[in-house]
């Protein structure tokens, strides 16, 4: 490489020339290495952590969404969605601890059944997705769920059985699999079942967890985890636990209502201009 020489970004290139199960073997394809990241990127990289933490402290949900709408301006697909993963395990996985006396595992069954088989379709759409087709599909999730919890359309509660429940949970275990998005069909659809706020978060925190494991066992096994990845995991980790922090305090202390509805509309910003560029 000529000295000066700038690597372009992933969304200048061609997923499919280099597969993401061999990112090892063609890292230049990748986006980014971490090594590379100019210092503008490495603070939004850390900036773009506390915010999905501290977003999550106080929400319950919706880490990898604010964390892809900027990372996924920087880092190639695998990495991004390896350290939403990665993160949102252990962030949703504090708050699961707090909640376990109230959690049924009854019904988070046909989730947990459904995500089985919906994590490793949605890991294996990433061998074959673009960046760009990948940035538009996670911006349009932006716009659609900022908009629909932003008018809180008041509708009567869903009824449904288990067979429904198992069907949105193989939907959200493809959703999380191929972007990092764990809970967040799961968490649609506790709205729609009408359950108490409280209750919402016993059924989507245990699910995005386990869909977070699933996820992460399924990357780990084909090389998705690789060098760089964990060098990013490392820098953003104390960021993480101080954001986390941060929204638990916030959470018992401000106004949710209000501050959820600056958070979506940041949110429906990133998703529109996420749109936008990947068009």
């Amino acid at each position: 490489m000529d000295p000066g020489h700038r690597q372009p970004p992933l969304s200048h290139q061609s997923a499919k020339s280099c597969p993401v199960i061999a990112a090892t073997d063609c890292g230049v394809e990748m986006g980014y290495a971490m090594t590379d990241l100019p210092i503008f990127d490495l603070i939004l990289f850390a900036s773009g952590t506390f915010a999905a933490a501290l977003v999550t402290g106080v929400a319950g949900f919706a880490f990898g969404i604010v964390a892809a709408a900027v990372w996924l301006h920087f880092l190639s697909p695998a990495h991004a969605t390896a350290l939403i993963v990665a993160y949102g395990l252990i962030v949703q996985g504090i708050s699961v601890w707090k909640l376990r006396r109230s959690i049924q595992l009854a019904r988070l069954l046909p989730f947990l059944l459904g995500a089985v088989i919906g994590v490793p379709i949605g890991v294996e759409l990433l061998h074959w997705t673009s960046p760009v087709m990948l940035r538009i599909s996670i911006g349009i999730v932006l716009i659609l769920f900022s908009l629909y919890n932003l008018m809180r359309p008041q509708l009567a509660p869903v009824t449904a059985g288990k067979a429904a429940d198992g069907m949105i949970g193989i939907l959200n275990g493809v959703i999380g699999g191929a972007t990092g998005l764990a809970g967040i069909v799961v968490t649609i659809w506790s709205t729609l079942r009408g359950w108490p706020r409280d209750e919402q978060r016993t059924v989507f925190q245990p699910i995005g967890v386990g869909v977070f494991l699933l996820t992460g066992i399924w990357l780990g096994g084909t090389g998705l985890v690789d060098a760089e990845t964990l060098r990013l995991f490392v820098i953003g980790l104390p960021l993480l636990l101080a954001g986390t922090w941060a929204g638990l305090r916030l959470y018992a202390r401000l106004d949710e209502a209000g501050f959820r509805k600056v958070v979506l509309g940041l949110l429906l910003v990133s998703g529109i201009g996420l749109v936008l560029r990947g068009g």
